[in-house]
């Protein structure tokens, strides 16, 4: 397994695009997750849709003037409920089809391997299998739309998913062949589940999300976190993980997400990735 080692653009959402992707650079990087949220990163879905190829292009070329490339892409829509994989309404299924179509568009643009999206919710009078199976099945046309074109296509499983547990985020990957995950264990952690129920998705991944976490909070800082990254770093080394270790620390309200030094705390986290992989 290489160790390829990834931070994310939306990390730094207090400085301007232009300077986070600089810091990151400065950082020690040479890849970036670049997230496309809508109301809430640098760049927007509904920035790059009207001129995709020109904003690929534009994107591309900062990324490369400062010695990074892409590790992946990853899109979010204004809400959870918006356009969601499984959302009841089929006319809204449709939508956000034909968005994830534009998002792999940009994504084959930019000529970057990896897209991550979000795997749908539980919805009020709807039977949890019934979402569950029509999460599975948008995901998994989705999955392959993206791999006939040689793009990984993944999902993150996270709190207030139709996966906010490492049972359901196994069982959600299962059902839909060719899905992968872009793991994170912080959601797991936050709500007490130990490393050992995260453990069995690693070798469903193709990324990986890694900041520090304790019970109680989504993030947390290094000297609190719960989560034992030399161990999942050993598994990873087991099952030859082939994607990115990306360093993701946020900054926003929701779920206590802005209460860390993000700069401090991503060099930490890096330099324990590295040495946890060397001494392995």
């Amino acid at each position: 397994m290489e160790l390829k080692l990834a931070c994310a653009d939306y990390t730094f959402p207090l400085l301007t695009h232009d300077q986070a992707i600089k810091l990151v650079a400065l950082l020690g990087f040479r890849s970036m997750d670049i997230g496309l949220f809508e109301e809430r990163s640098h760049l927007q879905p509904s920035h790059v849709l009207p001129h995709l190829a020109a904003s690929a292009r534009e994107l591309s070329h900062k990324l490369a003037d400062n010695g990074l490339d892409f590790a992946g892409i990853f899109y979010q829509t204004a809400s959870f409920q918006s356009m969601s994989a499984n959302h009841p309404d089929p006319a809204e299924r449709a939508r956000g089809r034909d968005f994830f179509l534009r998002m792999l568009e940009f994504t084959l643009r930019c000529n970057a391997s990896h897209m991550t999206g979000l795997p749908g919710i539980e919805w009020d009078g709807v039977p949890s299998d019934t979402s569950l199976k029509r999460a599975a099945d948008e995901l998994s046309w989705r999955a392959e739309q993206a791999r006939s074109v040689g793009v990984a296509f993944s999902v993150e499983a996270h709190v207030g998913s139709i996966a906010p547990t490492p049972q359901k985020a196994l069982e959600l990957v299962t059902l839909s062949p060719g899905l992968t995950l872009t793991l994170d264990y912080t959601h797991y952690a936050s709500r007490g589940y130990p490393d050992s129920d995260s453990e069995p998705l690693i070798s469903h991944a193709s990324h990986f999300h890694a900041r520090g976490a304790r019970q109680g909070r989504l993030q947390a800082p290094f000297k609190e976190n719960v989560i034992d990254y030399a161990r999942i770093v050993r598994t990873m080394k087991q099952v030859n993980y082939p994607g990115f270790v990306v360093i993701e620390y946020v900054w926003q309200d929701w779920e206590h997400n802005n209460e860390v030094d993000n700069v401090s705390e991503t060099v930490m986290m890096r330099d324990h990735i590295i040495q946890s992989f060397n001494q392995e």
